[in-house]
């Protein structure tokens, strides 16, 4: 008769499942790799989430700059147009500044020639009519006698604004009283004679046209004979 010993053989088995159920809660290889890639990808999404946020925020940085730009050069262009105004304003006053400083000399030119011709007017002597052309003056006048004209002409002769005058005519206009006309013309310098800056050829730019035609009366005696007053 065969005899079995069933309460050893459960604890074999009972021991048995237990070892099996312990060895298989043992992580393997593959559950490490599954860790890991999940720590990986944890990882890669916060450097990508800080990259971002720093990109992002250079980018706000950098519109706000070109946004402080963009104003800055607003405000810039609005200066360069008042500056370019202001240079215009005065580019247009330093030209009016320069035509009334021309016109004043213009106005002093004409009235200091008068001027010095009053005073180198002698008597019995008398101007009709003056024109000025450029440097040159042109006189027609009348005067009592001969002699008298003749030391206008020496008065206009040794004065250092004028040149050596040229005598066109003396013709006698009127016999009761005795009146004679003449005809000048003589160039001018507002510099004397000899000062820096003037020229003994001025009194060769005469235009031409510009001498009064001789109609032939009484002639004029040199002025080297005509009494000194």
């Amino acid at each position: 008769m065969i005899k079995i010993n069933l309460v050893r053989e459960g604890r074999a088995v009972r021991g048995t499942g237990t070892a099996v159920s312990s060895a298989s809660a043992v992580p393997g290889p593959t559950n490490l790799n599954n860790v890991f890639l999940a720590i990986a990808l944890i990882a890669g999404v916060v450097v990508a989430g800080g990259w971002y946020f720093l990109e992002n925020r250079k980018l706000a940085e950098r519109q706000d700059l070109l946004v402080q730009k963009r104003a800055e050069a607003k405000r810039l262009e609005a200066i360069i147009k008042e500056v370019d105004n202001y240079k215009k304003q005065k580019e247009s006053l330093k030209t009016r500044i320069d035509l009334i400083n021309q016109l004043k000399q213009n106005q002093k030119g004409p009235a200091r020639l008068m001027d010095r011709i009053s005073q180198d007017l002698p008597d019995l002597v008398w101007l009709d009519k003056m024109s000025v052309v450029g440097n040159t003056v042109s006189l027609d006048g009348r005067g009592l006698n001969p002699n008298a004209i003749a030391n206008f002409v020496e008065s206009i002769k040794n004065d250092p604004m004028f040149e050596e005058p040229d005598l066109g005519s003396v013709t006698q206009v009127s016999s009761v009283p005795l009146v004679y006309s003449y005809t000048m013309n003589f160039h001018f310098n507002y510099a004397p004679k000899g000062a820096p800056g003037t020229t003994e050829a001025a009194a060769k730019s005469a235009a031409p046209g510009n001498e009064a035609p001789a109609t032939g009366t009484a002639a004029v005696p040199p002025a080297s004979t005509a009494p000194k007053r």
